[in-house]
């Protein structure tokens, strides 16, 4: 479960910026609240949404927090000895950033005991990495780290010096010490092994067929939730088609190639299956008849409810957190509320699943889906840098207009001043 989500000097973010899912004093409903006696007001938000004009920095905390996962779950494996931090770029509208180090920190609950976690990192390695329990609300140090030296707390048992020296420079201890067994530093790694990101606006057709099917076919309820709001679709199939020849003979050039160019050419295979599952969707013809058609004939907004869906439903079952770039791409707006609905809702997120999403739906500020301390908003200032902000931080009663208000750009956030009051 995230409480908080911290970064600076990535992307547009300069200055500190950070996401925070505790939950307010307001008098708003507390319905699909997630219960945390750990929390502050012993609960937690299960969704928030994230608003701003465009390049305002919203999609960049989605691309941040991924970038926090990358570092945390490759590090140890994929990293090069002197390939430095490849996920870590630094804001680069003044000069001084590109020498400073990026930090990334979090806040959340691993069976039932609030930690906090951050490391910070420059271009060539990690400078700082530190982890701290809060058992019974008392922090406890389990590990900080210097450069290369490392100081354990008694409450964190295991081969931690062993561990340390494994740890390269370009390398977190905490993707080190999973990936050699540690019993309780792999719990936390695999909090954020189990984030879920959705970041293409757009799923081709055969994108989003190769990413379902590789998962083992579509949830039912992906499939129920499409006929609830009128889709059209009512069932779907996988079909095995043969590769078509052009097909397998482009690949059988790319093989040699490789071959060619490669130290270990024998290391090169290529799949020898010829043939390629595809997925169809079922639409109720004449007569109740079910015809099943193509992805790619399917409209951009289905294509895209599939991947959010298959995510969202996983994410409800396990309790996990799932980050959405632009939810409302190519969705009508009671798509983007229902999507939301699920996780805002204790009957359909009895595990206090979460999301984090950005939009530009401004029809979402109406719903009474979202309570006011959801929604946080980007802006950047005369210095290009990102600043983040909640509705909170500003005056606003319970029952007002918070979409017309924001339209008249009473909160900021918006494109221009002046910018147009919609109907």
């Amino acid at each position: 479960m995230l409480l908080r989500f911290g970064v600076s000097n990535h992307l547009s973010i300069r200055d500190y910026q950070e996401l925070s899912f505790a939950t307010s004093s307001l008098k708003d409903q507390r319905e699909g609240l997630i219960d945390c006696d750990v929390a502050p007001n012993r609960s937690v938000l299960p969704a928030v949404v994230i608003y701003g004009p465009n390049a305002s920095g919203k999609s960049n905390f989605i691309a941040a927090m991924r970038a926090m996962q990358s570092m945390i779950l490759w590090s140890q494996t994929r990293g090069e000895p002197d390939g430095g931090v490849p996920p870590r770029r630094a804001f680069r509208l003044d000069y001084t950033s590109s020498g400073s180090p990026s930090r990334f920190d979090v806040d959340f609950v691993v069976n039932g005991v609030r930690h906090h976690y951050g490391f910070e990192t420059s271009s060539k390695m990690f400078e700082a990495e530190w982890l701290y329990a809060f058992p019974k609300s008392h922090q406890r140090a389990l590990f900080e780290r210097q450069g290369n030296d490392f100081r354990f707390g008694r409450g964190l048992r295991g081969q931690n010096n062993s561990i340390a020296g494994l740890t390269r420079p370009n390398s977190l201890f905490l993707s080190a010490a999973a990936q050699n067994g540690h019993e309780y530093l792999s719990r936390i790694f695999g909090f954020f092994r189990s984030i879920l990101n959705v970041g293409n606006i757009s799923v081709p057709g055969v994108a989003a067929s190769a990413q379902i099917t590789e998962e083992g076919g579509i949830d039912p309820r992906v499939i129920s939730f499409l006929e609830n709001i009128n889709t059209g679709v009512v069932d779907y199939r996988q079909r095995e088609i043969e590769l078509p020849e052009e097909i397998r003979a482009v690949r059988q050039e790319l093989a040699t190639v490789l071959k060619k160019i490669t130290d270990t050419p024998d290391d090169i295979e290529m799949d020898e299956d010829d043939k390629h599952v595809i997925l169809e969707l079922a639409h109720r013809g004449r007569d109740g008849e079910a015809i099943f058609l193509d992805l790619d004939l399917e409209s951009a907004g289905t294509r895209r409810l599939l991947i959010v869906l298959g995510l969202a439903y996983r994410a409800l079952d396990r309790g996990w957190l799932v980050c959405v770039d632009e939810l409302d791409a190519s969705l009508h707006t009671q798509a983007s509320e229902a999507v939301l609905k699920l996780f805002c809702s204790r009957e359909s997120n009895p595990k206090g699943a979460q999301i984090i999403a950005t939009t530009h739906d401004t029809n979402l500020l109406k719903s009474s889906v979202l309570r006011r301390d959801q929604v946080w908003f980007t802006e950047k200032d005369p210095e290009g840098s990102t600043q983040l902000y909640p509705l909170t931080d500003i005056r606003t009663r319970k029952g007002d207009d918070i979409r017309r208000g924001y339209l008249q750009g009473r909160y900021g956030a918006i494109p221009f001043a002046g910018a147009p009051l919609d109907s």
